[in-house]
């Protein structure tokens, strides 16, 4: 895919201006993954209205547009259910995670953080800048068969325009305190921003053990494109049920079902973190 339709399929699938996703080229898309993945109430966004139900949900992303044919005809697609991951000795990854103004948006498919310039992580010896994260209700990814509470997306890209994203599971106990300022702030209806004046650092977000799994994967919305470097932390944070109930209450549920692994091979990094 040429640089300038890459540009656009991102802009299309995050649903918001290149000025607010810089430099990208792709929703996750080829290159800017992952970036809104999306909800239940249709988008306003583009030509096409997918959504997560009905004649608008994941089943027929693929014949709404010529652009989203990925959805229905890749072998590499997201989420998927990790169940059978090879064990590794692969680098880890590095996060430099800073803090960020607190820029929240929902674009009618998910809740999304838009993240200020200067944080990365390193992925074989390569910086991927963090963009924004969003939320997915419930996960998208699946151990073993077992589905969480929610999951968020942290999407990167780096200089050529590919995309990192670190999926981080959320399962059901205590109150976050690192959501507390996103969740006072959670915008409730589609295309509503709020700027606010605070601080957050993704860092706080991370669970303590840095062990992950990592596959080769897609977009999990529109258009579906591919090449994504997908990394999922194996171990889950925690959230409260009202912590979870409160966004689920504003997107319903925005997961994409999991899709097959096909050929690839899904790794385990063997060191615990």
């Amino acid at each position: 895919m040429k640089l300038g339709k890459r540009f656009f399929a991102l802009a299309l699938s995050l649903g918001i201006s290149l000025c607010a996703y810089p430099a990208i080229a792709g929703d996750h898309a080829k290159d800017a993954s992952h970036a809104s993945h999306g909800s239940s109430h249709g988008s306003s966004h583009g030509a096409a209205h997918w959504g997560y139900e009905g004649e608008n949900g994941p089943e027929h992303w693929g014949s709404m547009k010529e652009e989203f044919k990925a959805c229905s005809e890749g072998k590499h697609q997201s989420p998927i259910d990790i169940s059978a991951a090879e064990n590794a000795d692969i680098a880890d990854i590095g996060f430099n995670y800073k803090s960020s103004a607190l820029n929240i948006l929902n674009n009618g498919h998910t809740v999304q953080v838009n993240y200020d310039k200067g944080s990365s992580i390193k992925v074989d010896g390569v910086d991927f800048q963090l963009v924004q994260f969003h939320f997915h209700t419930p996960s998208e990814h699946t151990l073993n068969g077992k589905s969480f509470g929610n999951e968020i997306h942290f999407v990167h890209k780096n200089d050529k325009g590919e995309l990192a994203v670190v999926g981080v599971l959320i399962e059901k106990g205590k109150e976050n305190a690192a959501f507390k300022t996103v969740w006072a702030n959670l915008p409730r209806k589609a295309d509503e921003k709020k700027a606010v004046k605070a601080t957050i650092n993704a860092n706080d977000m991370l669970p303590q053990g840095k062990s992950f799994f990592r596959y080769s994967g897609s977009l999990t919305t529109p258009p579906c494109s591919e090449n994504v470097n997908w990394i999922v932390l194996k171990t889950p944070i925690q959230m409260s049920e009202k912590q979870i109930k409160a966004i689920e209450s504003i997107m319903k549920h925005n997961n994409r079902p999991v899709q097959p692994v096909n050929d690839r091979k899904v790794t385990a990094d063997t060191v615990t973190h």
